[in-house]
């Protein structure tokens, strides 16, 4: 029994192993002397715990206890609890280190508080919101690519298109944003409208575009976080809808669809012959809206001659008729659409306006991509590619007699009292030309562009409609107040993605052949008689023969005669080279 107590402490208290090897050195080791002595501190704590037990097994005290237990709990919870208040809510991750994302619940955050772990919450980077641009891979071959010089040809020296550096169809659509692009300041824009227009103040304007007041004007260039501007439609809140350039329900319900891209052109009082898109993707057939407005004279027309059937589609073309055109002047009703796009389509992304003349050639998402989304640019438009100063451009719509003259001075001179310069090398880089061709315009359909476009138009509505004297004002204003991203790209490039077409009457005068029954024959010729002979006049002496060499018949010769007269013919000279000979001149 000994033994079996000696070797049970032994295995408790010490290694039995070691005991042994002790006793073979000689040295006998008790097992209860081996181990450690309790500690005084040990023998309280232990007193402590058994007089704790005594006291929790009455009633009284249990339910004590108990009662402080519940009331630490509740305590807790409370402390919890104000970690989830919303501004504990921004955070719903924990960086470690800034290397490691992992999962928190508020018990977490607590349990490492309460074991005094030291936490140190970083917030995470916010997603990005907004498209800040892409670079190309290195060794791209549009990374390097340069245009060609024009071809030296004398006979062709007038604009022509030069290659441009599309990536396939397919990259251009994956690399399509999924954010839009940053809008410098101006975050809100909404548009004023009045269902009893005020004409205090009166500087020009419409009753489709309003009549702001040059004070209105002014502050409408003072770029804040939130504006309300005059932009068309002013009679009514949704434009189309009694407010001028009115459309049917179905159009506007459609042009709300679109989401993405849209590419828009007009035509009217039958001006151009409509053009079909051509090299046009798959894709984009399926999610580009292609929008054609005409007017009620080109819709007759159309239908006259079996163009326009009741489906309102022609081609890949939706059309879009406006009626109660608010302008007499084609030319001026044309920049509804070219300026306001983005108030008829308020759900799209990025826009591309055709003048009804030309023929698109490229895909619309290659063309949004090479000068767009490359550029990190919110708003591209063309330069002329003869004209960079605005007063050279008054000058030659003058000369041309695209407008009263009266009213391009007046233009001109108003533009003047406000700044503007005639163009010149000082404005290089950040502005290559003051007159644009504004034939195609590219831009995403966000706020600061919105903008640009509703003051530009606020600029055609209230002077002439000529845009490109207008273009140059607009633009330096909000580029002195804001960091817009604004491009422009050479004519050559624009005629590589669009084809200039005739105007309608032009087109009609080369296609058409002359109508054999409306030319009257000619009439037939009556035979001359042959002029009469020379009278011969008689004299007692001699017989004076007229003659008819060196001018009319002047009377009879009452010289001496002299016989007939002779003429003779003098020979060219000739140039000999070899032997050939080569009649020369005198």
């Amino acid at each position: 029994m000994s033994n079996g107590s000696l070797e049970f402490r032994s295995a408790s208290y010490g290694s039995l192993e070691k005991q042994l090897q002790l006793q073979q050195n000689g040295v006998v080791v008790s097992a209860i002397q081996s181990a450690r002595k309790p500690s005084k501190m040990l023998k309280e704590k232990e007193r402590l715990f058994l007089w704790i037990c005594k006291l929790a097994g009455r009633r009284k005290v249990g339910m004590l206890i108990l009662s402080l237990i519940s009331a630490a709990v509740f305590v807790w919870v409370l402390y919890v609890g104000k970690g989830d208040s919303p501004e504990g809510n921004r955070a719903s991750e924990i960086s470690v280190k800034g290397s490691i994302s992992i999962s928190d619940s508020p018990s977490t955050i607590s349990t490492a508080n309460i074991m005094g772990f030291a936490t140190n919450l970083v917030l995470p980077p916010p997603p990005p919101s907004h498209f800040l641009g892409y670079t190309l891979p290195p060794g791209h071959p549009c990374n390097s690519f340069t245009l060609p010089p024009p071809p030296a040809d004398p006979k062709r020296s007038g604009p022509r298109p030069c290659p441009v550096c599309y990536l396939p169809v397919e990259e251009a659509i994956a690399l399509m944003p999924k954010f839009p692009s940053p809008s410098p300041i101006i975050q809100n824009l909404t548009y004023i409208w009045e269902e009893n227009l005020s004409r205090d103040g009166e500087f020009g304007g419409s009753d489709f575009g309003g009549y702001p007041t040059l004070k209105q004007r002014s502050d409408s260039f003072d770029i804040r976080e939130s504006m309300s501007v005059h932009c068309g439609f002013v009679k009514g809140p949704k434009p189309g809808r009694n407010t001028g350039f009115d459309m049917d329900e179905d159009d506007l319900y459609h042009m709300e669809q679109c989401r993405g891209v849209v590419v828009a052109s007009a035509i009217f009082g039958n001006f151009d012959a409509i053009n079909e898109p051509s090299n046009v993707s798959n894709y984009s057939k399926k999610t580009v809206c292609f929008l054609m407005f005409i007017d009620e004279e080109t819709e007759k027309a159309w239908r006259a001659s079996g163009l326009l059937g009741i489906n309102k589609r022609i081609g890949l073309w939706r059309i879009i008729v406006a009626r109660n055109i608010p302008y007499t002047d084609a030319r001026r009703t044309g920049k509804i659409p070219k300026l306001l796009i983005h108030r008829m389509t308020p759900n799209a992304r990025y826009s591309i306006w055709l003048d009804g003349k030309l023929e698109l050639v490229v895909d619309p998402y290659q063309i949004l991509e090479r000068f767009l989304w490359r550029r990190n640019a919110t708003f591209a438009i063309s330069r002329h590619y003869k004209r960079f100063d605005v007063f050279v451009e008054a000058e030659a719509n003058k000369a041309a007699g695209k407008y009263d003259n009266a009213s391009i001075d007046f233009q001109i001179d108003f533009y003047k009292k406000e700044g503007l310069t005639p163009y010149t090398e000082a404005k290089l880089p950040r502005i290559i030309s003051d007159v644009p061709e504004g034939c195609v315009i590219v831009r995403e359909l966000v706020p600061i562009s919105n903008l640009f476009t509703c003051l530009w138009h606020n600029e055609v509505d209230r002077f002439t409609s000529r845009d490109q004297i207008s273009f140059a004002i607009v633009r330096d204003k909000l580029l002195s107040r804001v960091d817009f991203h604004f491009a422009m790209f050479l004519d050559c490039e624009r005629r590589n993605f669009v084809v200039q077409k005739y105007h309608m009457d032009l087109l009609l005068e080369r296609q058409s052949p002359p109508d054999s029954a409306a030319v009257s024959p000619p009439p037939p010729l009556t035979p001359s008689l042959p002029p009469p002979l020379p009278v011969l006049e008689t004299h007692p002496r001699r017989v004076v023969i007229p003659t008819v060499r060196g001018g009319p018949w002047r009377g009879p010769w009452k010289g001496p005669w002299r016989g007939p007269v002779r003429r003779v013919r003098r020979r060219r000279p000739r140039v000999v080279y070899g032997n050939r000979y080569i009649a020369g001149t005198q």
